[in-house]
């Protein structure tokens, strides 16, 4: 009896053993149906923020124009640590509005909007801005070596009574301020691709969206911001391809620098604009019913040109607001 007791409990044990296999792997299938999910939706999240990722990149490497060049690496380095911290904020808090008050995205976004344009027209009345001094370019670049920063920044802060340090802190801080809208459209247009999914779903996507557009636009930016050293680098070499590549490539890099900072500027006028025509209805509901079915170029190009209109013309009156608070405060 015993030896039939012993036999059937074997028995018991290796039942018991099939199905604890059989159920790992089920988990386990289901663990890579659901890993497969979500990089499925990280994927199709990534590429509806596409047009959102280039306004990205070229805001942010036209931010550090300018910079001096053995800092410009950890520039790019500071300005990313500040948009994985924006991403730390954002996401969560994307999801705890979407859940609780989805009434507040939009509004928000349309802030954010205003702000980016605000930001353009103030860059572009800038460049109408005439020095009251005129700047001794050798002095300004022997005080910005002394100083460790950039001539630029030394010639910028000189005009703005600030201290070339601290105006360049004030540069990288205003790239994690700009980044912290774009970063918040780009989760808001993540979310919305995962909305139907399970909380913890959405978070996943969403932190696999922050983390891989953090990576990809920073390191492009990092490439960009040294595309000098590689041009010198191929110059060292002895093919003469090389050399001639090397050559083209600093040649080329200043006028890829000056493009992206008119790019970035405009980028303000096409993402803010489009922040706030989503939130004036009869604006976009125009643009649906009388531009979208012409289809072609038009269909494709006329909604940017009123982003673009709607965003200076918003921007502009955020600018004349805040001159005219700080005039009646007597700054």
């Amino acid at each position: 009896m015993a030896g039939a007791g012993l036999l059937m409990l074997l028995d018991d044990i290796a039942t018991l053993l099939d199905d604890v296999a059989l159920m790992t792997k089920t988990a386990a299938g289901k663990s890579t149906a659901i890993l497969d999910d979500v990089a499925t939706q990280t994927k199709v999240a990534v590429q509806k923020t596409a047009g959102v990722l280039g306004d990205d990149l070229a805001l942010n490497a036209e931010q550090v124009t300018g910079v001096k060049a053995n800092r410009e690496l950890p520039v790019v380095w500071a300005v990313a640590k500040g948009s994985l911290k924006n991403k730390v904020i954002l996401v969560p808090a994307a999801l705890l509005i979407s859940a609780f008050a989805p009434w507040l995205i939009t509004p928000l976004l349309m802030i954010g909007g205003a702000f980016l344009c605000f930001e353009g027209v103030e860059k572009v009345l800038s460049l109408f801005h005439k020095p009251k001094q005129a700047h001794d370019a050798i002095k300004d670049s022997q005080q910005a070596e002394q100083m460790g920063v950039a001539p630029s920044s030394v010639t910028a802060a000189s005009e703005k009574n600030m201290d070339p340090v601290v105006y360049e802190k004030a540069k990288v801080a205003g790239a994690v301020r700009t980044d912290f809208i774009l970063s918040a459209e780009i989760i808001a247009i993540a979310l919305g691709t995962v909305a139907s999914k399970p909380l913890w779903e959405q978070f996943a996507v969403l932190v696999a969206v922050a983390l891989a557009i953090t990576v990809f636009v920073y390191g492009l930016v990092a490439g960009i911001v040294r595309m000098d050293d590689v041009g010198m680098w191929l110059m060292r070499k002895t093919s003469a391809a090389a050399q001639a590549l090397g050559r083209g490539l600093i040649a080329f890099t200043p006028w890829l620098m000056r493009g992206l900072s008119i790019v970035g500027t405009a980028a303000m006028f096409m993402v803010g604009g489009s922040l706030l025509v989503h939130g004036i209805g009869p604006i976009e509901h125009w643009i649906e019913s009388t531009i979208t079915p012409m289809g072609g170029v038009v269909a494709m190009l006329a909604p940017t040109l009123v982003h673009v209109v709607v965003g200076a013309a918003i921007g502009g009156l955020v600018v004349l607001a805040v001159e005219t608070w700080h005039k009646l405060r007597g700054h």
